[in-house]
């Protein structure tokens, strides 16, 4: 390479905000593959030559796509949060600087979690198809919901997410936040929230909010077994990753009311099949994995992915390096 203008850039969609394309055009050769032809094949035949990857999607980055970059792979910058879809070690073996675009969602997840929570307790979904059906009664006991005010709200990962969600719902006078994780941590302490074992988290909330990543701890950390230790009035949210989550376990919890109800920006499989048994029941709150997309988020994101190639190009510190 004679020179930072001569790296080639690979950016696995053009429907992401051009606030990051615009800034590694400005350097570098950019590839830009078409979003309605960013498939796995279409990633790995564009590959070979490129010293970075712009992940635009959750494409899979495994020892496969890492053989047929080959040696002049020098970077992969994913435009999410999550990295589960990205094999670390296997990159980090070969000298390739990996990142993420963690912190600038926060924020965005955040209030998607708060409304997740809110429409759960007081039964929107449910309350909508009352209103279709023409069972609209307004009799003093009909469509009851649950209270946030004085309750005990779990929080399942208490990183940035969980923290943002912790301060966004104090104001509606929480009597209890309460998380769970391999250490009480300071940032808990700071929120006046109390480290409790698993266990204890799962029966005495009202509300658990899973912000967790995933991994091999947490997957089906959600299933029959933890649903029967919860309270029957309590309520699901989960805006970490969908498979933390037993999808058929969380069926049958919500239809024999083992718990109250469900709100999910997360799921497992995603898409979920417009037949699936989830869409038909009337307490889960569901839409379609939304945390991150706001206008300005995903500007945030892409511009964030960007620098994270260019510093690496540049051997600078990443912004946000795995």
């Amino acid at each position: 390479m004679s020179g930072p203008n001569k790296y080639r850039v690979l950016v696995t969609s053009n429907d992401v905000s051009p606030s990051g394309i615009e800034l590694l055009k400005e350097k570098y050769d950019v590839t830009i593959i078409p979003a309605a032809i960013s498939t796995r094949e279409q990633v790995l035949q564009a590959l070979p030559g490129h010293d970075a990857i712009f992940l635009a999607g959750h494409h899979v980055v495994n020892k496969e796509l890492l053989d047929i970059a080959g040696p002049t792979l020098k970077v992969v910058s994913s435009m999410s949060a999550g990295y589960d879809h990205m094999d670390i070690p296997e990159i980090k073996k070969r000298g390739i600087k990996v990142g993420n675009t963690p912190n600038v969602l926060t924020a965005a997840v955040a209030e998607v979690a708060v409304m997740l929570t809110l429409s759960a307790a007081r039964r929107a979904h449910e309350g909508r198809i009352q209103i279709a059906e023409n069972k609209w009664i307004s009799t003093p006991q009909w469509m009851l919901g649950r209270d946030l005010r004085g309750s005990t709200v779990g929080i399942v990962g208490l990183g940035n997410i969980g923290q943002a969600v912790v301060k966004r719902l104090k104001p509606f006078e929480i009597n209890r936040f309460i998380y769970s994780g391999h250490s009480r941590k300071p940032a808990g302490d700071a929120l006046g929230a109390t480290f409790v074992s698993f266990t204890d988290l799962l029966k005495e909330s009202d509300f658990i909010i899973v912000a967790t990543p995933l991994n091999g701890e947490t997957v089906n950390l959600f299933s029959k077994d933890t649903f029967a230790q919860m309270k029957k009035t309590a309520i699901l949210v989960n805006v970490g990753r969908g498979p933390v989550v037993n999808t058929d376990d969380l069926v049958e919890a919500l239809q024999s009311n083992t718990i109250f109800a469900a709100g999910l920006d997360v799921m497992y499989p995603e898409p979920l099949p417009s037949n699936h048994p989830l869409l038909s029941l009337p307490n889960a709150v569901i839409i379609p994995h939304l945390g991150s997309a706001t206008v300005q988020t995903r500007c945030d994101m892409s511009t964030t992915a960007a620098q994270n190639v260019i510093n690496a190009l540049e051997g600078k510190p990443l912004v946000y390096e795995l």
